[in-house]
């Protein structure tokens, strides 16, 4: 019911306005969608966004969670990581993307524009899992001489979880709409950002909306499927 709310609102304000360059109907916007979901070329573009944008958001998920560990055990490190955390997250976007492009090639600005946007998320709630993991069961493991690896597998990783899932699940979501936003302004060739961008420049405004129901889409795909594969991860290894 609020889909159809949504849509007779876009097709009410597109026959007040009358003007395809300023806003297409329903309509036209998805059998646009279609004509485009028919071409080969739209499938390999939407294809490598989500390999450049899920490469950055891997390399952030990986860079957070070690350097959590690292900076919970060390109180040197927290103090040397922590300002160069706090700054990522208080830099608009634009400004780290715009920056990438004096620093690194355009095919790679998403990649690193997505790993900012993980890495602070993912050090955070790592850090807050490990932070919050029951003191008794840890004096318990020293007790029974659990050592590290046993120590990690059956009290670290089972507090952790729910702070690491909720890390991915915000995070696929932040690096999945600021790669994007990436490609937009770098005008990554092969790309949805790129298809956005030349779609406003040469005001084919059917494409704009099209394109930009692609993204929607797959940011929900892509959360939906974050939030089943930590949940069957979590199962698999009873760490929920």
């Amino acid at each position: 019911m609020a889909a159809l709310f949504w849509l007779a609102l876009w097709q009410v304000l597109y026959l007040a306005v009358q003007q395809e360059i300023l806003i297409v109907s329903p309509v036209r916007a998805f059998g646009r969608l279609l004509e485009l979901a028919g071409e080969a070329e739209f499938w390999i573009t939407a294809f490598s966004s989500m390999l450049r944008i899920v490469s950055g958001f891997l390399l952030g998920v990986v860079a957070g969670t070690l350097l959590a560990a690292l900076t919970s055990v060390s109180r040197l490190l927290y103090d040397v990581f922590h300002p160069m955390i706090s700054i990522v997250k208080a830099t608009p976007v634009a400004s780290f993307i715009l920056l990438a492009l004096v620093w690194i090639e355009s095919p790679y600005v998403p990649v690193f524009t997505a790993f900012l946007m993980v890495l602070p998320v993912v050090w955070g709630n790592v850090s807050n899992g490990i932070a919050k993991t029951d003191r008794n069961l840890l004096q318990m493991a020293e007790v029974y001489q659990f050592g590290i690896a046993k120590t990690i597998r059956r009290i670290y990783l089972p507090s952790i979880m729910p702070y690491f899932t909720a890390a991915c699940t915000t995070g696929m979501g932040l690096a999945w709409k600021a790669g994007v936003a990436a490609e937009v302004l770098a005008n990554t060739k092969r790309s949805i950002g790129g298809n956005i961008y030349n779609a406003k420049i040469y005001i084919e405004t059917a494409d704009l909306f099209a394109w930009t129901a692609v993204v929607i889409v797959i940011s929900v795909l892509l959360e939906k499927l974050m939030m089943r594969l930590m949940k069957t991860v979590g199962k698999k290894y009873n760490l929920s």
